[in-house]
Order: C-alpha cells, then sequence, then structure tokens
C-alpha cells in the first residue's frame, strides 16, 4: 500500500508527505475522521513510505512495523495481544484495505461479542519498541480504532507516547478521537482525514472494481462518503434489501397500529446482532431524510435506489416538518441505548410504539 494506490484525499495525503520530505513528522499522528474515510489505508501508506517502500510492508511482514487493533479474549485467564489474530488481520487489510469494524467483526466470527485493545497490548508495544530497528530507520505503530483500547491499555500506551523511543511513529486512526484520553490526544498531531468525495468513490468502483459508471455513480451518492459501505454494496445487496423490507414493516405497522405485529418485528430486528442494528438504524435515518426531501419535488436532491423510491411515492408525504425531527431524534436515542448494550427487544419495541403516534402526526 503506497500514497498512489489511494485514490481521493490528496490534502491529506500531501501534508503527510511533505512532513514527512522536511523532516518534521511528529513521532504521533492521530487521523481522524467518520468511518470509511480511507485512514487505515493512509496510515499503511505512511508507514510504507517511512520505511521505504519495503515489499514486507505491503505483506505486513516488516519487522520494524506493528499493528494493534480490536479484539476478543479467546482464554479470559490468558493474555490477549493482537498477535493472536494476525493471520485474519493481514487477510482482510490486504484483501480491502477499507473495511470497517463490522467486517472485522465478521473476519474474527465475532458478530456478539465487544471487541477492545487490551493491556496485553500495550505491554507487547513496550517490549517491541525497547529494541533497536530491525534495519535502523524507523519503528512504526499503527493503533486502529485506539478509542476501543480499555483504560489500563490506555495509560500504559500514554507512558510510551509521553517517552518515545529514538526514531518512533506511532500512527492512531481513529473514529471517534473523543472518546480517547484528553492526555493521548494531547500528544498527537491532529489530522483530519474527511469523508470521500462522491467522485472519489466513483473512480474506486469503475477503475479498481469495475463497476458500470451508472451503477458506481448511484453507489457513491447513497455511500454519503463512506467507502466502506460502497464496498460493502457491491459484493452484497442482500442487507440493504433486507433493512428496506424492515424499515416497510414498520412505517406500514405503524400506521394501522397492529401492536401485536410491532412486537414480533422487535424480535426479529433483536436477532440480527448489535453491529448489524446499528447499521439497520443508520439505514432507518437515511430513508427518514430522503423521504422528507422527496416532498421538495427535486430528483436531485434524493440518494435512493429504483425500490426505496418506489416505497417513497407513497410513504413520503407521512415525513413532513411535523414529525421529521421527532423520528431523527428517536432513531437516535435508539441507536445511542443499542450502542450502550442495552436490551434490543425492549429498545426497538419501544421504538415502534413510538412511531404509531409519531407517524400519523401530519
Amino acid at each position: 500500500m503506497t500514497f498512489a494506490d489511494i485514490i481521493g484525499q490528496e490534502e491529506v495525503k500531501q501534508r503527510l508527505l511533505h512532513e514527512v520530505e522536511t523532516g518534521h513528522l511528529p513521532h504521533a499522528l492521530l487521523l481522524a475522521g467518520p468511518e470509511g474515510n480511507g485512514g487505515f489505508a493512509i496510515a499503511w501508506a505512511l508507514a510504507s513510505r517511512l520505511l521505504n517502500n519495503s515489499p514486507l510492508v505491503g505483506k505486513m511482514q516488516h519487522p520494524d512495523l506493528s499493528f494493534s487493533y480490536p479484539i476478543y479474549k479467546k482464554d479470559s485467564k490468558k493474555p490477549a495481544p493482537c498477535e493472536l489474530f494476525a493471520k485474519q488481520w493481514r487477510e482482510m487489510a490486504m484483501q480491502n484495505p477499507y473495511f470497517d469494524y463490522s467486517d472485522w467483526m465478521n473476519g474474527i466470527d465475532a458478530v456478539n461479542q465487544q471487541l477492545m485493545i487490551y493491556v496485553d497490548e500495550a505491554s507487547a508495544l513496550l517490549r517491541k519498541f525497547s529494541l533497536k530497528a530491525n534495519q535502523g530507520g524507523y519503528k512504526v505503530a499503527i493503533i486502529w480504532l485506539p478509542e476501543r483500547m480499555n483504560d489500563e491499555c490506555a495509560n500504559k500506551l500514554l507512558k510510551l507516547l509521553e517517552e518515545p523511543p529514538t526514531g518512533s511513529v506511532f500512527i492512531l486512526v481513529s473514529e471517534h478521537p473523543e472518546l480517547l484520553l484528553t492526555t493521548i490526544r494531547s500528544r498527537c498531531q491532529l489530522v483530519e482525514v474527511p469523508k470521500f468525495q462522491e467522485g472519489d468513490i466513483e473512480q474506486v468502483l469503475t477503475i479498481r472494481h469495475y463497476i458500470d459508471p451508472t451503477m458506481a455513480h448511484n453507489i457513491a451518492r447513497t455511500a454519503y462518503g463512506n467507502l466502506s459501505v460502497a464496498l460493502r454494496q457491491i459484493v452484497d445487496n442482500s442487507e440493504q434489501e433486507q433493512f428496506l423490507e424492515l424499515f416497510k414493516s414498520l412505517m406500514r405497522l405503524s400506521y394501522v397500529r397492529k401492536v401485536r405485529e410491532m412486537k414480533l418485528w422487535s424480535e426479529e430486528v433483536a436477532a440480527l446482532g448489535r453491529e448489524r442494528q446499528k447499521r439497520f438504524l443508520n439505514y432507518c435515518q437515511r430513508m427518514i431524510r430522503e423521504n422528507f426531501v422527496y416532498n421538495f419535488g427535486n430528483p436531485d436532491l434524493n440518494y435512493m435506489n429504483s425500490k426505496e423510491a418506489e416505497f417513497a411515492v407513497r410513504f413520503a408525504p407521512y415525513i413532513n416538518e411535523n414529525n421529521v425531527i421527532g423520528i431523527m431524534d428517536e432513531l437516535q436515542l435508539c441507536y445511542r441505548d443499542i450502542a450502550q448494550n442495552g436490551n434490543a427487544r425492549i429498545i426497538f419495541f419501544d421504538f415502534a410504539l413510538k412511531m404509531i403516534v409519531l407517524i400519523k402526526n401530519r
């Protein structure tokens, strides 16, 4: 992975290259931005540049390059360094450097697990960085989703960032930097990595994945700058179709007030698993927003596929200025509760009941 391999994010790439070439690269970087922004790919490309574009970096086998990432404990009584999942990590990253947290969970069969970076990983980094670089240059660590470090790990890493060994570079790739310890953030130079531009996503899809330009354009519009979402759509559209059917079912049941069926609906959604539930709630927010905009009668403002647009013809009038904010607020609360490991059956049934009132508010 090199900077030449990354389509888009030109400002970020040029900034980092300039800092490397002028010798002003700090010992700790925080690449922060929304999911699907290519932050990990940029970190990997920067590591490659620092390690002289060695082929071993591309194979994730360079002795002076370390990767840290959230995992789960296979055995609660044994240490849990990230190396336990190194094989799966290499396979996923080399297949698709734009993978996201959901992809990673599926890749290690951890759909219902809570992943984190344990203190054993910080201890492993301390050992690695106490040694001289194998090839005499930099030693680089890429920490993906550092906000998932437990407190003990974060505090131990802080000591390493406060007194970094000579020639070491730490690249933290975060989607929620506000969750990091303030002291860790203060030790890092912040580099904001924005969402992808639609045109850049289209390029990735057409040039790298040979997608028909029209389809690539439609996918890019509905990805909202998230390349991970766009790539997932070209692999498998079944999830989006399932989400649409669940969304349509809830709206219809809410309108006719079929409480018993809504209870069954909430149980069906609860069975999806927490990460898919969160993606479903994001999908619902998008559909509410798109149906509200649909009422303005300007197709250029809408980002729906043909099946979604077909449903919007009749459904859109029910989403208006009287209820759109209320529905979006409830969806955000629902997402928050799911993210905090609340009871999914209760959360979704409660949301469904509230929709009875909101959908009638015309």
